[in-house]
C-alpha cells in the first residue's frame, strides 16, 4: 500500500511559477529596470525573499540608485519573522500552452524563489547562521543540494570488532569467523536532495526528494570488504510555521515524509523498514533543534524458524523468505523517534543526536556527538569528528550495542 501512496503522491507534483520568480529571472538576466518594480511590489506584500533581494538592489544600485538607508530598512524587514501573507501566483492569459523550455525555466525560477524564501524564513542575524544556510541553498548540480552531512571518515574505530552475519548461516558462525578482522574501518556518507516544487498548495511549502547512502568499509582488513551499506530514499514536504508559532516558540517548519531504509542484502543479512514521520524544526539564533517521531509501516512476519536462524533449514528455504519483515523487533532498539540538536559558534558546528525506546524495563537508545571545523578556512571542506554509543549505528547492527569514535572530513554540514 505504501508504494501506491508514494506513486500517487509523486504524480500530483507539478511545476508552477510565481510572480516573484518572474522578477528573479529579470534580475538574473541583468534586466534590473524590469525586475525592480516587481520585487518592490512583492516586498511590500510581505514577501520576505523579495525584501531580502530588494535590500541588495538598493545596496548595489541594481535597477535603482544606491540608497543605503532603504537597503538597511529592507534588510531589517527581511530579517524579521515570517509574515503569513504569501506571494500571488502569476497567470499569463496571453500565452498558449508552455513549451518544455518554458516549463524548465519556470521550474528553475520557482526553485530559486523558493530557496530565497527559505533563507528569508530562517533567522540569519548571525554570520555563522547566514553562511551555513546560504551554502546549503546554493546547489546548482542538476538542482541537487546537500541534505545531511556528506563525509569521509578514514579512521573509524569501534571498541569491539564488528559482528559478521552470513546470508545463509546468520550469526551462527564459529570463532574467529563470527567477527571482522579489524576494529578500525572507513566510513562515508553521501546525502543529496532535489526540490520538486515550491508553493504548490499555496502554503509556501517545499516537496523534496532525498537520498542518503551510508557505507562501512573494512579497508584495513586483509581482503578489505565493504561490510555494510545502507540506502535511504526519502520524500517529504516541509511546511513553514505560522507567524505566531515562530514568534512564540521559534518553530520554523513542520516536515512530513516517508523514508525507506534497507541494506540491499539477502537471506539472514537482509535488513529493511519503512516509516512515515513528522518532524518539528526549531531555531533560536545559532541553536537548531529537529524533533522527529515516526510510525513504522508493518510487514508480514516470516516463519519463527527464520528469526531463530534454525540450521535445520537449507539455502532454498532461506531464499524463499525474501518477502516479509526482516527485523520485527527494530522498534525495540531504535524507538519511535529521535532528537537532533546543532549549535553554531563562529566557525565551529557541534551536533547531538539522541534516541531512546522509552522502555524502562529494557531500555535501549543511542547518542551521537559530532563536531566540524573548516579545514584551512575552506568553505566546503571540514575536519569532522564523531562519537557514537548505542544501538542502530547501522542496519546490520541495529540490535548490537556499538561504541565508536571516528575522524575525517566532511564536505557539507546539515542541520535540518
Amino acid at each position: 500500500m505504501y508504494k501506491i501512496v508514494i506513486v500517487v503522491f509523486g504524480l500530483t507534483v507539478g511545476l508552477l511559477a510565481s510572480k516573484y520568480a518572474e522578477g528573479i529571472k529579470y534580475y538574473d538576466d541583468g534586466v534590473y529596470d524590469k525586475a525592480f518594480p516587481i520585487i518592490v511590489e512583492e516586498a511590500k506584500n510581505d514577501n520576505k525573499a523579495a525584501q531580502y533581494r530588494l535590500a541588495e538592489m538598493y545596496e548595489y544600485g541594481h535597477g535603482t540608485r544606491v540608497n543605503h538607508e532603504k537597503s538597511l530598512y529592507w534588510y531589517k524587514s527581511a530579517a524579521s519573522k515570517y509574515a503569513t501573507k504569501r506571494p500571488e501566483k502569476a497567470v499569463n492569459k496571453d500565452e498558449s500552452s508552455p513549451t518544455s523550455v518554458d516549463v524548465k525555466l519556470s521550474y528553475m525560477e520557482n526553485m530559486k524563489a523558493g530557496a530565497e524564501f527559505a533563507l528569508a524564513k530562517m533567522d540569519t542575524d548571525t554570520p555563522e547562521t547566514k553562511s551555513l544556510l546560504t551554502s546549503l541553498l546554493d546547489g546548482d548540480f542538476f538542482g541537487l543540494q546537500p541534505y545531511k552531512a556528506n563525509y569521509l571518515l578514514p579512521f573509524s574505530y569501534s571498541k569491539d570488532k564488528p559482528n559478521r552475519v552470513s546470508s545463509l548461516y546468520g550469526s551462527n558462525l564459529p570463532a574467529p569467523y563470527d567477527t571482522y578482522g579489524q576494529n578500525a574501518e572507513v566510513a562515508f556518507q553521501l546525502s543529496l536532495k532535489k526540490q520538486l516544487t515550491y508553493d504548490l498548495f499555496g502554503w509556501n511549502e517545499f516537496i523534496t526528494l532525498a537520498y542518503t547512502q551510508k557505507v562501512w568499509w573494512q579497508l584495513y582488513d586483509e581482503s578489505g570488504p565493504f561490510r555494510e551499506t545502507n540506502y535511504l530514499p526519502e520524500i517529504f514536504m516541509a511546511i513553514p510555521s505560522s507567524q505566531s508559532l515562530d514568534d512564540s516558540i521559534g518553530l520554523k517548519a513542520v516536515k512530513l515524509g516517508f523514508i525507506h531504509e534497507s541494506n540491499g542484502q539477502e537471506g539472514y543479512r537482509s535488513r529493511s523498514w519503512n516509516r512515515l514521520y513528522a518532524t518539528g524544526l526549531w531555531q533560536w539564533d545559532n541553536l537548531f533543534l529537529a524533533a522527529r517521531v515516526w510510525y513504522r509501516l508493518e510487514e508480514d512476519r516470516k516463519p519463527d524458524w527464520y528469526y531463530e536462524q534454525d540450521p535445520a533449514y537449507d539455502v532454498a528455504d532461506i531464499q524463499a523468505q525474501s518477502d516479509g519483515d526482516d527485523n520485527p523487533d527494530i522498534i525495540d532498539y531504535l524507538g519511535y523517534g529521535d532528537i537532533k540538536i546543532d549549535y553554531l559558534y563562529k566557525k565551529h558546528q557541534i551536533g547531538l543526536l539522541l534516541r531512546n525506546n522509552f522502555d524502562f524495563d529494557d531500555n535501549k537508545g543511542a547518542i551521537e556527538l559530532n563536531y566540524s571545523y573548516p579545514l584551512f578556512n575552506s568553505p566546503n571542506t571540514f575536519i569532522y569528528m564523531k562519537l557514537f554509543n548505542g544501538y542502530g549505528e547501522s542496519l546490520i547492527d541495529y540490535n548490537v550495542d556499538v561504541t565508536k569514535a571516528s575522524i575525517g572530513f566532511s564536505f557539507s554540514n546539515g542541520i535540518f
